[in-house]
């Protein structure tokens, strides 16, 4: 008979131990192959949800532009304000910084005082990062000047940060300047 069906005295594996063995070998890789398999299910599925969620974020996030903009047509500073977190800063052109709500209320209550605007936003850039995002916008339309009547053509870049504060997306920092 063969060297594996002897008593294994000097080390050498008997034929039992040897299919045990590769029995136990093959099991491990089959292990390690399904692990692998659902490791990559889950990160796609995590990259699926964040997608999902990116795209749920940038549209809240435009739903707000788009409440802005009408807070700024309809010249309505409780809805422009409302839509600031409680810490916000709202740095106008040619004009100091308004931190936190009340002075951003007085800020707009006093821009709306002078102006009407009518304006239209165009995205150019959401970038989210967790609770923060970044978006860049261009606005045009016209300004009517209450002190003379006059209309102008109102042009201007801005750069909003928005926090996301209990699931809402709020005006964290909010910059503009004109164009021409």
């Amino acid at each position: 008979m063969g060297l594996f069906l002897l008593p294994d005295l000097c080390g050498v594996i008997k034929k039992q131990d040897m299919k045990k063995l590769i029995s136990t070998a093959v099991l491990i890789l089959i292990l390690i192959s399904c692990n692998q398999i659902e490791s990559k299910k889950t990160k796609n599925n995590q990259t699926k949800n964040t997608e999902i969620m990116d795209k749920q974020s940038k549209e809240q996030i435009e739903a707000l532009l788009e409440m802005y903009k009408k807070s700024l047509n309809t010249s309505d500073v409780a809805l422009a304000v409302s839509l600031y977190t409680k810490e916000g800063v709202f740095m106008p052109t040619e004009a100091p910084s308004a931190i936190g709500s009340d002075q951003i209320k007085a800020s707009y209550e006093f821009i709306f005082s002078q102006i009407q605007l009518n304006v239209e936003f165009y995205i150019d850039e959401i970038m989210i990062d967790n609770n923060m995002a970044f978006v860049t916008t261009s606005s045009k339309g016209t300004t009517l000047i209450h002190a003379n009547g006059q209309t102008v053509p109102e042009e201007n870049r801005e750069l909003f940060v928005f926090e996301k504060i209990d699931g809402v997306w709020k005006i964290a920092r909010y910059m503009f300047n004109k164009t021409k």
